[in-house]
């Protein structure tokens, strides 16, 4: 049984570090304000039934939200993210998610905080893509 469990979360976080475990532990209780308002219609199944888990430890880096049934994560920059270092980071992040087989959805907070209709559309529309 051991052995199925180890199997299980490797692939549930590909192989993270116990470093990026507290990390995430502690950036959950640091969210921005437009990642508390996506993640209140992501949480308890609500995505089309899916489940969905914040600051989630995949690899080398954390997810802000990441869907395993649908090998999606979806990203909620900050005008942070607007710095062409950085935006080079998130390209490169990306790149190494959708290597992986992880799909990458990036989503700014003025979009979530300004039109999240059209973001949880856009969500849905993703995933059931994927279903078809």
């Amino acid at each position: 049984m051991v052995f199925i469990r180890r199997t299980r979360e490797y692939l549930l976080h590909l192989g993270a570090k116990e470093e990026q475990f507290h990390t995430a532990r502690s950036l959950r209780h640091k969210m921005t304000e437009a990642e508390a308002v996506l993640w209140n219609k992501l949480k308890d199944r609500k995505m089309n039934g899916l489940k969905f888990r914040r600051q989630h430890p995949i690899h080398y880096y954390i997810a802000d939200f990441y869907c395993h049934e649908k090998k999606l994560i979806i990203e909620v920059d900050g005008g942070i993210h607007k710095d062409k270092a950085l935006r080079e980071h998130d390209e490169n992040r990306s790149a190494e998610f959708e290597r992986l087989g992880i799909k990458v959805i990036r989503i700014t907070n003025e979009q979530v905080l300004n039109s999240l209709g059209a973001v949880i559309e856009k969500i849905k529309r993703i995933i059931s893509d994927d279903m078809a």
